[in-house]
């Protein structure tokens, strides 16, 4: 790598055509155009956690059982003001001059309209998720003891829409929607958006290669080429792989649980590996066809159908209670981020820990993912629009969806007491929401269509994600090598789902969880770099 690559304010070459020294370590077995330690590295290690996991499958739950709560109960602080480190940088980038130079150079022309670019950020972010929990959290705070230790905590539970007495049940719902909105909005997306930002400043303005040992050139120089730098692809991939087996795991109950629900499909091991075999080849297809024809009409498929059903259930569900708690639980948020942000001297630690500290290690455990993807498809950006578009946008859709998914779910529990989405196991909890509501057959069906699409968009951008970091950065790696990390995603999450039950897959949760805190420290000193980066971008 020569000092003329990266020298300030040039134009930066495509990635894929820079001769870049990682490069010079790639070997081309079976057609496949791999960097050697990263990829050997990472399958070997993959290989053997699954092994060990399968082999010694007691053993493993409790001391995976054991590693996760003791991360987020020793280290909720460290989480906590880290997630808020990130936040506030992402504030300062928008606000300060920094904020002006573009992604690419100042004549970069962004590769994608608004709509595809913002459909491909959900469906890599956080698709499955907000399917998964779109029901379920709001319920389980708004009937959770959090509401009785705010006081202690500075949480408000006192406000209410248009300044009306709040009950009980007002001030329930509304922190419940703050606490369920605070875990998906702001602080999940800065995490998300530091990383692919990152990311895409060092490869598309200074002509790195797209991996994560790219965006630490200016603290580590030339050895970013080196062990430092394979150890940052190997932990990326690492975390990435088993992420992605960890959504694999729930989207497939879930999505087993819908067609059971309303086909009688069955949940046991031959429907697993159908479901599995199934999503597998339709995410193989994406594949093949590549970023534009493969993961860009899938996520604009996904908006399509997400909004679809958010429309229905707004308008045939309790429009008015929605309303509603659309606009206090949205309030509600604002109100009491501060204090749920507040990592020191709460007295709420099931929440603190079991839920903020949690969330906060598998998003940045997730980062690497979600964050290059982001990065791959954001060129022609400006760095003031692309934080914005990234954090606040994502937040809004957030504060919608969950009013109407989990505002519904929540009227029809105050409504009736024993309402079956109340007890509900939390894969059936959005089809016990729709099930009350007309023609509930027809939006189940849909749901599961989402769920199902979301999963191969995962499945698919994943995979793209992992070429690239295994070809030492280049994005145009042989379409085998796509078709391998899929097939592989694949078959890691069908055997943990049929041999390693659920044991299996909460060690491989607890697992990807546990990359957050390493993460962590990775991207702390990421932000350090992306800021040396920027203001040597703004001088030029």
């Amino acid at each position: 790598m020569t000092d003329d690559t990266i020298n300030p304010g040039d134009r930066a070459p495509d990635p894929i055509d820079t001769d870049y020294e990682i490069g010079q370590d790639n070997i081309t077995p079976f057609g496949l155009d791999i960097h050697n330690p990263v990829f050997l590295v990472s399958g070997i290690a993959i290989i053997a956690f699954v092994l060990i996991t399968l082999m010694f499958q007691a053993g493993a739950t409790e001391f995976f059982g054991w590693l996760r709560p003791f991360l987020t109960s020793t280290f909720d602080w460290f989480f906590l003001s880290a997630a808020n480190i990130f936040v506030l940088l992402c504030v300062f980038l928008m606000l300060s001059p920094l904020g002006k130079v573009r992604l690419g150079g100042d004549e970069a022309t962004p590769d994608y309209s608004y709509l595809g670019w913002f459909a491909m950020l959900f469906a890599a972010g956080m698709g499955i998720g907000l399917m998964f929990f779109g029901v379920s959290e709001p319920m389980s705070h708004f009937a959770s003891s959090l509401g009785g230790t705010s006081a202690e905590n500075g949480l408000r539970t006192d406000w209410a829409p248009l300044g009306a007495a709040a009950d009980n049940v007002d001030a329930a719902r509304d922190l419940g929607m703050a606490a369920t909105i605070f875990h998906w909005a702001l602080h999940p997306w800065a995490i998300y958006a530091v990383v692919a930002l990152s990311l895409a400043f060092f490869t598309y303005n200074r002509g790195l290669p797209l991996t994560l040992r790219s965006a630490f050139y200016p603290i580590l120089g030339e050895r970013i080429w080196g062990w430092w730098g394979h150890i940052i692809d190997i932990t990326a991939v690492f975390a990435t792989l088993f992420g992605l087996a960890t959504s694999l795991g729930f989207g497939t109950e879930q999505a087993l649980a819908g067609l059971n629900y309303l086909f009688g499909w069955g949940t046991g091991n031959a429907a697993k590996v159908v479901l599995i075999s199934l999503i597998t080849a339709l995410a193989l297809v994406s594949v093949i066809r590549g970023l534009d024809g493969g993961v860009k009409v899938l996520s604009e498929i996904n908006i399509g159908i997400a909004a679809l059903l958010l429309v229905f259930v707004l308008l045939v569900g309790p429009t008015g209670d929605i309303l509603a708690t659309i606009a206090s639980g949205g309030a509600s948020y604002v109100t009491n981020l501060v204090p749920l942000s507040n990592p020191f001297g709460r007295e709420d630690t099931n929440f603190m820990q079991g839920w903020t500290a949690f969330y906060w290690a598998w998003w940045i455990s997730w980062s690497p993912f979600v964050g290059m993807f982001i990065a791959r498809v954001s060129r022609g950006r400006s760095v003031r629009e692309f934080v914005f578009c990234v954090i606040v946008i994502p937040t809004l859709v957030c504060v919608v969806w969950m009013g109407v998914f989990g505002g519904t779910a929540i009227s029809q529990v105050v409504a009736d007491s024993a309402a079956p989405v109340k007890d509900a196991a939390l894969e059936l909890k959005l089809f016990e929401m729709l099930k009350p509501l007309p023609l509930a057959s027809i939006a189940s069906f849909i749901g599961i269509v989402l769920v199902l699409v979301f999963f191969i968009t995962s499945s698919d951008s994943g995979s793209l994600v992992i070429d690239t970091i295994t070809a030492g950065g280049k994005t145009d790696a042989p379409v085998s090598q796509r078709v391998f990390w899929c097939t592989f995603e694949g078959v890691v999450a069908a055997t943990l789902l049929l041999v390693g039950g659920a044991g299996a897959l909460t060690a491989l949760q607890a697992m990807a969880v546990s990359t957050g805190f390493p993460f962590t420290i990775v991207l702390l000193a990421m932000c350090v770099s992306l800021v040396i980066g920027l203001r040597e971008a703004s001088k030029q």
